[in-house]
């Protein structure tokens, strides 16, 4: 079933649970995510970022996610990922996409605020959804030059409010493409913007964020966690092992039978982990 954020954040930010926005890379990615979404009965999401639009144009990639949402029972939400160009966003709405992402962070407060508003008002008048971002998310990764920078509540507050974007993502203590859950979350700040903001609020990279800590920030009005780097090393560490054990094998659906399996099975465990089941 095909829905946008407002079929399943709501609910999360307001009760014990939060939903699990995966960043897939292909059919079988997208396909193993929705088996463990269907096996636990939740609602999930699958989210295209700039990596994977690089490698599938959003024009194919959008109506293949559309289509495998539509084909089961479970609640799906098709996300574009981080993506700063309003014309990208325009593709990816003709293209499917139930919900946007539209990443002010490296701007000003005051022009984030303002491109954000007018993306959320184009996107609503189509019933598709808008995520924007205040504070910034910085990546663990050298060649990236993106700091963090931890979101004010104050401003996190008329952010939500003068956009009236969906969902708002915040900068509490945590990195993308984070190899080991080292994150140190900083509750207080969390608490803070809760405070100040109405709408469900997100956190990106929380691949880094231990076990603990995730159903921590579950119970509170964190409805949306972004993982893509645990689902990588699960498919990426398997298939070296696999490589490895069967050199002979030079077959790629042989090659990846297994990875996929193991992909799978981490997105069952952080869907399990933020008790989702309880919807």
């Amino acid at each position: 079933m095909l829905v946008n954020l407002n079929a399943l954040l709501p609910q999360a930010a307001a009760k014990s649970y939060a939903v699990a926005g995966f960043n897939v890379f292909g059919f079988e990615d997208a396909r193993a995510v929705i088996q463990a979404a269907e096996k636990l009965s939740t609602g999930v999401i699958l989210m295209a970022n700039r990596d994977s639009l690089a490698q599938i144009p959003v024009e194919h990639f959008g109506p293949m996610l559309a289509r495998l949402a539509e084909a089961v029972r479970v609640p799906v939400c098709v996300h574009l990922d981080h993506t700063d160009k309003e014309a990208d966003i325009i593709r990816a709405i003709k293209a499917g996409f139930s919900s946007v992402m539209f990443d002010g962070s490296q701007l000003p407060l005051e022009e984030n605020i303002d491109r954000t508003r007018r993306v959320v008002e184009m996107a609503h008048a189509v019933d598709v959804t808008v995520e924007g971002e205040v504070g910034s998310v910085g990546y663990n990764e050298p060649n990236k030059m993106i700091e963090t920078v931890l979101t004010d509540p104050k401003d996190a507050g008329a952010f939500a409010h003068r956009t009236g974007a969906d969902a708002v993502a915040v900068a509490v203590g945590t990195q993308h493409r984070m190899t080991t859950q080292g994150a140190r979350i900083d509750y207080d700040r969390v608490a803070a913007i809760a405070a100040k903001v109405d709408q469900p609020l997100v956190i990106h990279g929380t691949s880094g964020v231990t076990d603990t800590d995730l159903r921590r920030l579950a119970t509170t009005r964190v409805a949306k966690f972004n993982i893509g780097t645990a689902l990588r090393m699960a498919f990426g560490h398997s298939l070296r092992e696999t490589i490895a054990e069967r050199p002979e094998v030079f077959d790629r659906l042989e090659l990846f039978r297994v990875p996929w399996t193991r992909l799978q099975a981490a997105a069952e465990e952080k869907l399990d982990l933020l008790g989702g089941t309880e919807e």
